[in-house]
């Protein structure tokens, strides 16, 4: 049976039970890591149910349109952006981002976008198209996207697996895109990396800034980094 109880954070709260992308610590990482500015005009790549664009609101920017392919997850994250405090600067578009075609380009575009290729693939059509990178939203079509969108000073954030972040990294560089930040995410204390968060531009900087981060201690409890990272946003901490 399916849950559909909201998820709840200290300033909204959110469904997530239609969504093809549900609330998960990739996306929440991401939004806390990412910097923004009160000017900032945001995309986000594959809103899901619409996490990301709450996230940067509740941190202070000036709009936020959210694009997703799904139909199910883009009334989710409607009924979401509604129901929170910033209604009015949050915007959800059902189309292929390929064919979105906005008025102005971006200050910053984010993404939590598909992981898994053509051999791990689900059954069910709907999350097949929302987590796999070889249908619309190719790693090859999402740079090309940001390039498009983003304005020359502008910002292009993701979160990937470690695993995969080397050919997204030379498929970036092609499409004109310099790396500016990394985090790299540990999950457990003394493990492999198993994730990174990644800001990229198109001016080459002098030096990138590395950061890490450990989610949970040896004995599995969430490390004293992770409780003070998102004191702002989790119930408790």
């Amino acid at each position: 049976m399916t849950d559909a109880r909201p998820f709840h954070f200290k300033h909204f709260s959110l469904y997530h039970h239609r969504s093809t992308m549900k609330v998960g610590t990739d996306a929440i990482l991401l939004g806390r890591w990412t910097e923004v500015k009160p000017t900032d005009v945001v995309l986000d790549i594959g809103t899901g149910c619409g996490l990301l664009p709450l996230m940067l609101a509740q941190k202070g920017v000036a709009q936020v349109d959210a694009v997703d392919i799904d139909q199910a997850s883009i009334e989710e994250a409607t009924v979401n952006f509604e129901a929170s405090q910033w209604r009015d600067q949050l915007h959800a578009f059902c189309i292929d981002i390929n064919d979105f075609q906005p008025r102005r380009k971006f200050d910053l575009i984010v993404s939590n976008p598909p992981f898994f290729n053509r051999y791990s693939k689900c059954d069910e059509e709907r999350k097949s198209r929302a987590r796999h990178n070889d249908m619309s939203l190719s790693y090859a079509s999402l740079c090309a996207v940001a390039r498009r969108l983003l304005k020359p000073d502008g910002r292009f954030a993701l979160v990937l697996p470690v695993d995969v972040s080397k050919d997204f990294l030379q498929m970036a560089s092609r499409s004109g895109f310099f790396l500016h930040k990394r985090l790299t995410i540990i999950p457990i204390e003394g493990k492999e990396p198993n994730r990174f968060n990644l800001e990229f531009g198109f001016g080459k900087c002098d030096a990138v800034v590395e950061e890490s981060f450990v989610i949970r201690a040896a004995d599995k409890r969430f490390t004293s980094q992770y409780n003070a990272f998102l004191k702002d946003y989790y119930l408790g901490l």
